[in-house]
Order: C-alpha cells, then sequence, then structure tokens
C-alpha cells in the first residue's frame, strides 16, 4: 500500500495519524529507544503543522520555539509549512522549522 503524504491527508486523517504517532513515541520512551523517540517526536511536528495555516505566520515577526524556552526564531519568508529564518540567539544561519514548532508571537 502506498502511503499518502501528510499533505494529502483529511483534517480528520492528520489526528488519527497524531494519536498513533504520539502512542508510539510514549512507547519508545517507556521503552529507552531514544533515536526513534526523537523520530517519532518529529513526525508528530510535522503531522501538527499541516492542521495550521501557513497564512497565520508573518514573514519579519519573531515566534518563540516550542520545547526551547527562551529561543526565538524570526521568519524571513514562508515554504508551504516551514518557517525559513533564523535563531535569535545563534550566529543567524538560515534554517527552516515547521510551523507548528513555532509558538505565540513575541513582542521583544
Amino acid at each position: 500500500m502506498q502511503e499518502k503524504r501528510y499533505s494529502q491527508l483529511s483534517e480528520y486523517e492528520l489526528k488519527q495519524e497524531i494519536a498513533q504517532l504520539r502512542e508510539k513515541s510514549r512507547k519508545a520512551e517507556q521503552l529507552g529507544m531514544v533515536n526513534e523517540f526523537a523520530v517519532l517526536e518529529r513526525k508528530t511536528v510535522m503531522a501538527k503543522s499541516y492542521l495550521l495555516n501557513p497564512d497565520d505566520f508573518i514573514t519579519n515577526e519573531i515566534y518563540e520555539i516550542e520545547g526551547d524556552p527562551g529561543s526565538y526564531f524570526k521568519i524571513d519568508y514562508m515554504n508551504g509549512v516551514f518557517a525559513w529564518g533564523y535563531r535569535l540567539s545563534g550566529d543567524q544561519e538560515q534554517e527552516a522549522l515547521p510551523i507548528a514548532m513555532l509558538g505565540k508571537l513575541k513582542n521583544l
């Protein structure tokens, strides 16, 4: 069976996938399977990104990076469900983050 891409799934299918990934992730964490846990967590973030509207993320605005308190990301441009920009605390090297990793707007 050909697996569908997240972009081809309905909202219901995405929510089902997220629930399955969370369950697998929980089991991997309990079994101490660190690499498997990390992969499943990334897949969950990607699936969540497809439930969000990329138009809600504004270029040149600053967002907090979810799961990394005190880290901020400034968006240069959007490409699908990825925000391209740079971390304010880093070396300002451009990178892409799935939009589900970006938290509420922050006024710095």
